[in-house]
C-alpha cells in the first residue's frame, strides 16, 4: 500500500484520537479554570516559559550548524529554518518543509515546569494539518491542538496540560502531517508559573572535610591530565562547552568515569551573560543542556556562568533550563595559579576552578597537594548540592 493510499486512514485515526483526548480533558480543564478563578488573588505570576518563542534569537557561531536556537528539529536544517518571510509578528518565524513522505517535520523543546501544575500552550501556525502538543513529563501525550487548514493566513492553536505529580520538565512539540507540505510557526507560548530561581553559590555548605574540583571549557584535552585523574581516582565536575565536548566526547566520558564525577553546563558560546537579555540567556543555557544531554545521556543540573558573571535573570533562566545551582568558585588553580579567594588555606566545601589546558595535569597535582595539606579530599559535587 502506498503512502498516499494510507493518508485517509492516517487522517481519520488522527482526528478520532485528538477528539477523544480533547473530550477526556474537557472536564478537568473546566474544573481547573473554575478553581483558578476562585484563587486568582493567590495565584503565582504567569510567564511564558518557552525558549526562543518568536524565533528572533540568532544561532551562536558555536551552536550546532543549521540549528534553530531553543529548538530540536527532527529533520535538522534540511527541513527547518528561520525565515523572515511574512512572520506573524516580529521579524522572523519558523519555516518547516518535511523532507520525505514519512516525516512530519517535528520541532520540539524541553520546558521546565512545576510538578502537578496546569499550563497553557499556544502557537500561531500557518499551513495544513499543523499540530501543537506536549507530554506531561511522564511520557504521556496530552490533548493536541491542531488545524486542518489555515487557508494561507495565521491561526492560533491552544491546548492545556497538567504536569505529572513529580514532573519537572515536559516536552513541547509542533509538527505537520504526512504529505501535507510546508508549514510555519511563530509566537509560541507556554504560560504558567516558572520554576523557583536557581541558587547562586561559590562554595558548598558542608562540615565534611571535602573540596570540589571543577574544570571548564574543554578545548584542550590533555592525556597527562587524564592519567592523573585516573591514577588518583579524582572525582571531577567537568563544565565543557558543547562544541568542545563534541570534538572528543570519549575523553570527557573517561575523565568523568570516577564515581561522583559529572558533566555540567557552561553555556553554548561562553558569553558575558549580564550583557544578554533574559531570553538570550535562556537560549545559551537550555541549548547547552540539550546538546550535553544528547552527547552524554544525562541532563546537567549545575550551571557555571562564563567569567563568573551573572545576575538575577541568570538565576531564573538557569531554572527555566532545569538548573538548580549557578556555581562559581572560591579558589583558582588554573594555568599554574594557586589562588584561594578567602583567608587561609582551602576550607571544607570550597569549589576549585581549573581549565582543560596543557597545564591541567600540574594544576590538578598542585590543587590535590593543597587540599591534602588542609586535611581535605576531593569529593563528588552533585551529591552535596540540594
Amino acid at each position: 500500500m502506498s503512502i498516499s493510499s494510507r493518508m485517509p486512514a492516517r487522517l481519520s485515526a488522527l482526528a478520532a484520537t485528538a477528539a477523544l483526548l480533547v473530550a477526556g480533558l474537557a472536564g478537568p480543564a473546566s474544573a481547573a479554570s473554575a478553581s483558578a478563578s476562585a484563587n486568582e488573588s493567590a495565584a503565582p505570576a504567569v510567564v511564558n516559559l518557552a525558549t526562543n518563542p518568536g524565533f528572533e534569537i540568532p544561532a551562536s557561531s558555536l551552536a550546532d550548524w543549521g540549528s534553530v536556537p531553543g529548538w530540536r528539529c527532527s529533520g535538522g536544517p534540511a527541513e527547518a529554518s528561520v525565515t523572515t518571510a511574512a512572520p506573524h509578528s516580529g521579524s522572523s518565524a519558523l519555516a518547516v518543509t518535511p523532507a520525505g513522505d514519512e516525516s512530519t517535520g517535528e520541532c520540539a523543546q524541553t520546558v521546565s515546569v512545576q510538578p502537578g501544575t496546569t499550563y497553557t500552550a499556544s502557537a500561531w501556525v500557518r499551513g495544513t494539518f499543523v499540530f501543537l502538543g506536549a507530554t506531561d513529563g511522564t511520557d504521556r501525550p496530552t490533548a493536541p491542538a491542531w488545524t486542518e487548514d489555515t487557508h494561507g493566513g495565521w491561526q492560533k492553536l491552544t491546548t492545556r496540560f497538567t504536569a505529572g505529580p513529580t514532573a519537572t520538565t515536559v516536552r513541547l512539540a509542533v509538527h505537520g502531517w504526512y504529505e501535507q507540505g510546508p508549514f510555519a510557526v511563530d509566537d509560541v507560548r507556554v504560560d504558567g508559573p516558572a520554576p523557583a530561581p536557581a541558587t547562586g553559590a561559590a562554595s558548598v555548605p558542608t562540615s565534611d572535610k571535602v573540596v570540589f574540583f571543577t574544570v571548564d571549557d574543554g578545548w584542550q584535552t590533555s592525556p597527562e591530565a587524564e592519567r592523573f585523574i585516573t591514577d588518583h581516582q579524582l572525582p571531577i565536575t567537568a563544565f565543557p562547552l558543547p562544541m568542545a565536548a563534541a570534538n572528543n566526547p570519549g575523553y570527557f566520558q573517561r575523565v568523568t568515569a570516577v564515581p561522583g564525577s559529572s558533566i555540567q553546563n557552561h553555556s553554548v558560546s561562553h558569553p558575558d551573560l549580564t550583557k544578554l537579555s533574559p531570553a538570550e540567556q535562556q537560549v545559551e543555557i537550555c541549548d547547552a543542556r540539550d546538546s550535553l544531554t544528547r552527547q552524554f545521556g544525562t541532563a546537567p543540573t549545575v550551571f557555571r556562568p562564563p567569567y563568573f558573571t551573572w545576575n538575577a535573570d541568570t538565576l531564573q533562566a538557569a531554572a527555566n533550563c532545569g538548573m538548580r545551582t549557578v556555581l562559581t568558585a572560591d579558589a583558582d588553580f588554573s594555568w599554574g595559579a594557586s589562588n584561594v579567594w578567602h583567608e587561609g588555606t582551602l576550607s571544607p566545601g570550597d569549589v576549585v576552578l581549573m581549565h582543560w589546558s596543557d597545564t591541567l595535569a600540574g594544576d590538578l597535582q598542585r590543587a590535590l597537594a593543597a587540599a591534602q595539606a588542609a586535611g581535605l579530599k576531593p569529593a563528588g559535587l552533585t551529591s552535596y548540592l540540594r
